[in-house]
């Protein structure tokens, strides 16, 4: 089962967005985001077994506190394959890098229960573009056998 970790400033909407990743078949962790004793690791520049658990990332841009550029470069510092969807919580995106090593999956503002799984989706299926241009074997379609 794919695991995604949400991050988020606002308890009440990453309980939302973690009941919507889990009725779409999400296994979902969640993290405290930058508040309390449990603050996400990353926001300070350390790893986190669960990111590294994790297939994929939903990280709310407020989580840092500095806005999504500085947000991204010390989560790519960490773990620069990890796919991730940023979200936005309203606002709109002060800077968003689509590739690149600083990539990641769009999901401007508040999105929708179907908005925030499809950017997962997008995510998971775009991967990152370290992890492409770092192995190019070829990988089974998903059923295949090899």
């Amino acid at each position: 089962m794919t695991r995604v970790l949400v991050v988020h400033h606002d308890h009440d909407v990453a309980d939302i967005e973690v009941d919507e990743l889990r009725r779409a078949g999400y296994e979902v962790d969640q993290c405290a985001g930058p508040i309390g004793n449990d603050a996400c690791p990353v926001l300070h520049g350390g790893p986190c077994w669960q990111v590294l658990d994790a297939d994929v990332l939903v990280y709310d841009m407020w989580a840092s506190g500095d806005g999504s550029r500085e947000l991204i470069e010390d989560i790519r510092a960490i773990h620069p394959d990890k796919p991730v969807v940023l979200t936005s919580g309203g606002l709109v995106l002060d800077w968003i890098e689509t590739a690149g090593p600083r990539g990641v999956t769009p999901a401007p503002g508040t999105p929708s229960p179907s908005g925030l799984v499809s950017a997962v989706e997008s995510a998971l299926a775009a991967g990152t573009p370290h992890a492409a241009a770092a192995d190019p074997t070829p990988q089974p379609s998903p059923g295949s056998r090899w």
